[in-house]
């Protein structure tokens, strides 16, 4: 078994044997879980919120969602001892953070170039909640998937609060089965459209969000943008985003980041080697022995992933795929969280000038958290994020309070003006 400290990777022994279109398979573990239903309660307008000054918040969005997120108005508290250095805080949640038991059944699903990707859904969530229960995609981190720890905390969450939760494992990830010689990249959005429109597919009353973590949420956030006005989703968060993938290569061959490299690439190269028959013999500029000798993320990028999504170089690559430039075509109601002292995902790369222009999106910035990290709150050191009441705050918030204006003829679908809050 083996961790990896970047989102948290923790990779084990998963097998899906049929990779026919939505074929499910059990996940043998435990959970429970009560079924809440929502409930309406007062929201205090705008001008009644007072924000705690340990955060930086900005952005369009600011007077329209924060009345949503009280956690604001109090201070952010780290837990002691483990905030003083942000590779601590990092390491200690990729490592000790509980991972909460829940079973989970995958399907198996086969995209249209012939990949396949896996969603892992909470047992028995069909026969106990409605059909038109919220849904919420979770999106991991790059290797990541459903057994990590920050994403079991948030699947519990939601789950508690009377949510549909599936985790979306991109290829390779997760033991998701690879049957093409491609992999996920922060380019590629093929999956991530064919997996919304699956899920909207089988629950077509339903109303749909995401929560994606670091290249997940680099992917998410491109999403939204690339859809824009006629994105199916109702709400997004994206927490540790990346954003601006140049600088955040820059930063990650530096200092003690060398170890997260070393780490993440080790990674990578395990989930390559097991599918490494898929490229035997590919030509062109593949660089095989280096993808699979990789010492850094950047060299299994250079070898590999930069040649099968067609770019030229591996800074062709990270500049065309970072989402700080989909921000302003942003639509769906954005929350975005970050921590200051990301060793990970660079405080300068956030693009704060588009989202303090874009009226849907709104940005939050903790003094301290690591990557992945947010060791502060109730549950604090080994239970959920600090992050995780706040997504759910705010996810709750466009469910239950958000009200859809209506549609014009002169402009169907619009989501300019989609939300408001009522006051």
């Amino acid at each position: 078994m083996a961790k990896c400290l970047v989102g948290s990777t923790l990779i084990f022994s998963r097998k899906c044997n049929n990779t026919t279109n939505s074929l499910i398979t059990p996940h043998h573990l435990s959970f429970s879980a009560c079924h809440v239903t929502f409930s309406a309660a007062p929201m205090p307008t705008a001008a009644s919120v007072t924000t705690h000054p340990s955060f930086e918040i900005l952005g369009g969005a600011h007077h329209r969602f924060l009345p949503a997120l009280p956690h604001l108005s109090r201070p952010y508290r780290p837990f002691p001892l483990l905030a003083a250095n942000c590779h601590l805080e990092t390491i200690f949640a990729a490592f000790f953070r509980s991972v909460p038991d829940v079973r989970l059944r995958r399907e198996c699903l086969r995209t249209h170039d012939g990949g396949a990707v896996a969603l892992d859904w909470v047992t028995g969530d069909d026969r106990r909640l409605p059909p038109d229960s919220p849904v919420l995609i979770l999106l991991p981190g790059l290797t990541g998937g459903s057994e990590d720890a920050y994403v079991r905390h948030m699947l519990i969450k939601a789950r508690s609060n009377g949510w549909r939760v599936v985790v979306f494992n991109s290829r390779g990830c997760g033991d998701s089965p690879v049957t093409t010689p491609q992999f996920y990249s922060a380019s590629f959005l093929g999956d991530m459209s064919e997996v919304v429109s699956h899920v909207t597919g089988r629950y077509p009353n339903a109303n749909l969000y995401a929560v994606g973590w670091s290249l997940g949420a680099n992917i998410l956030v491109r999403y939204l943008g690339q859809e824009s006005q006629s994105c199916p989703l109702s709400g997004a968060v994206s927490l540790c985003n990346p954003f601006n993938l140049v600088v955040a290569d820059e930063d990650f061959r530096k200092g003690f980041n060398i170890i997260y490299d070393k780490a993440l690439s080790k990674a990578l190269c395990k989930i390559f080697k097991k599918h490494a028959l898929l490229f035997e013999d590919m030509g062109g500029e593949y660089n095989i022995p280096m993808a699979a000798n990789a010492k850094s993320v950047r060299e299994f990028d250079d070898g590999l992933t930069r040649v099968s999504f067609g770019f030229k170089s591996v800074d062709e690559y990270y500049s065309n795929s970072s989402s700080s430039d989909s921000i302003k075509h942003v639509k769906t109601p954005l929350l975005c969280i970050q921590a200051a002292n990301d060793p990970i995902a660079p405080y300068r790369g956030i693009p704060r000038e588009d989202i303090k222009e874009n009226p849907n999106c709104l940005l939050i910035v903790t003094p301290k958290g690591g990557h992945l990290g947010w060791v502060a709150g109730d549950e604090a050191p080994l239970g959920a994020p600090w992050t995780d009441p706040l997504v759910m705050d705010f996810i709750q918030y466009l469910e239950r309070d958000a009200v859809k204006a209506p549609e014009t003829n002169s402009n169907p679908g619009s989501k300019d003006a989609l939300y408001h809050l009522e006051v």
